[in-house]
């Protein structure tokens, strides 16, 4: 039983049409003549450059600000406190004024 190169040709064009290929469904000579309907569009919202006005304005040095606040609280503590940490309550407050004012020397010396 021979068949003929025409039913061949004919029976691989019928399996052809069967199958989808996502490459020919994506092109426009492939597509279903009913649309797509994908879900809402959501706009993108452009994010501003931002410009060197902007940066200035932008706090330069958060953690050191935030270390001389958590020292100035730890001092506060320290002084405040019914006990002497073991006779280093004294050298802790020191060492604590030292450091803050070692930090707002390094904010003022970052502005010039």
């Amino acid at each position: 039983m021979r068949k003929s190169i025409a039913t061949i040709g004919m029976s691989l064009a019928a399996a052809a049409a069967s199958i989808s290929i996502p490459a020919f469904a994506a092109s426009s000579a492939f597509a279903s003549p009913t649309p797509v309907i994908q879900g809402p569009v959501v706009p993108q919202r452009a994010v501003p450059a931002q410009t060197a006005a902007a940066r200035e304005r932008r706090e330069p040095h958060p953690e050191i600000r935030k270390a001389i606040t958590a020292l100035e609280r730890a001092k506060s503590d320290m002084q405040r406190a019914s006990h002497d940490f073991g006779g280093h309550r004294v050298a802790a407050i020191a060492a604590c004024d030292r450091a803050i004012e070692q930090l707002r020397l390094a904010l003022q010396y970052d502005k010039r």
